[in-house]
């Protein structure tokens, strides 16, 4: 049976059995874990061998959002509390060195812990730049304002992430900085214009789709935003949209890595879920994203989407195998992310006025 074209969500901390058998029978590219699914260390390795074993596939990816701050799915006592983005970014700004290693060490120590765990992929870096209007939905995991300091930040995170042996994904694609409203609750509209736009939310993107320093190629795998951007698609967000999947994702941005939805349960988008995930689809994306283990609505979006087949499945074949494992000294890696993280969260990461 063919691999389909969707990555999944579950209930909770194990697997019912009609999750097993829905598993086995649909087969999705991969599953994405939330905090609800995330107890303790060995109940998560427990379930991410139930999930390989219900699909028949030991490499079936497993993915997870770990950005520290607000958005951390593994949490105390377990797990660290990683600082936010944007506190990063605050301490590139009074010393770029500083910042810059500790963008690597984040990455570094959060793919050790994933790794551990048998997790595969981080919804990570967040590339979207943060403006005074910027939603809080987004805010503090967003690097800054700036492009370069996004892309010169991201750039060293993904390298660490890398480095633990964990595949990024960059979000949200094409940026959501400009949203002023929550696309978990409703659904976004961008004025700016096209020129505008391409030089700044674009920009982090085409930059880090692309080979940079210490990457050898382009980021494997991109989420898309559900927002509208007027100057190209005044009807559809941009994970419903061809137009903006085309022309700027794939267009101006030149990303032709592994495109995924993200999360078709949120609000902003309307219709049923299996319109959803058809509409996704049929506008660019090689993959449907659904996290909330609703199982009606996970079985609509299996119904919806085609088997993983064609460019698509050359995509995602070859973003499994981005990442290479390094050795890294992890003792002494705690011990400078830990001096580092403390100074960045006496930091306000709006710092002030945004630069």
């Amino acid at each position: 049976m063919a691999t389909r074209s969707f990555i999944t969500g579950c209930a909770g901390a194990v697997l019912s059995d009609a999750e097993r058998a829905f598993l086995r029978d649909t087969d999705p590219w991969g599953l994405i874990l939330f905090a609800r699914n995330c107890e303790t260390p060995d109940q998560i390795r427990t379930l991410v061998a139930d999930f390989r074993d219900s699909v028949g596939r030991a490499d079936a990816p497993v993915l997870i959002d770990q950005e520290g701050g607000r958005v951390q799915r593994l949490k105390p006592p377990h797990w660290p509390d990683y600082p936010a983005a944007g506190r990063i970014g605050r301490l590139y700004d009074t010393d770029p060195d500083e910042g810059l290693h500790a963008a690597w060490l984040h990455g570094r120590l959060i793919g050790e812990d994933l790794y551990g765990l048998g997790i595969t992929v981080d919804c990570l870096p967040c590339l979207d730049i943060r403006t005074p209007e910027t939603h809080a939905a987004i805010g503090d995991r967003s690097f800054g304002a700036d492009p370069a300091r996004i892309v010169a930040l991201a750039e060293a995170q993904v390298r660490g992430l890398a480095a633990a042996g964990i595949a990024p994904v960059m979000k949200h694609m094409p940026g959501h900085g400009r949203a002023t409203i929550d696309s978990h609750f409703e659904l976004p509209v961008v004025g700016s214009d096209r020129d505008e736009l391409e030089r700044t939310d674009f920009a982090p993107f085409r930059q880090m789709a692309a080979p940079s320093i210490g990457l050898p190629t382009g980021l494997p795998m991109g989420m898309t935003a559900h927002v509208v951007y007027e100057a190209i698609d005044k009807a559809a967000p941009a994970t419903l949209s061809y137009e903006v999947i085309d022309a700027i994702i794939r267009g101006s941005i030149g990303f032709d890595g592994l495109l995924m939805s993200d999360d078709l349960s949120m609000q902003a988008l309307s219709g049923s879920l299996d319109e959803r995930a058809r509409g996704a689809i049929a506008a660019g994306c090689d993959l449907a994203l659904h996290c909330n283990g609703n199982a009606a609505e996970m079985a609509a979006v299996a119904e919806a989407v085609p088997h993983l087949t064609g460019r698509a499945a050359e995509r995602a074949a070859t973003a499994l195998r981005f990442a290479a494992r390094q050795e890294t000294d992890l003792d002494a890696a705690r011990r400078e992310f830990e001096a580092l993280a403390e100074k960045a969260r006496s930091l306000d990461p709006a710092g002030g006025p945004v630069s």
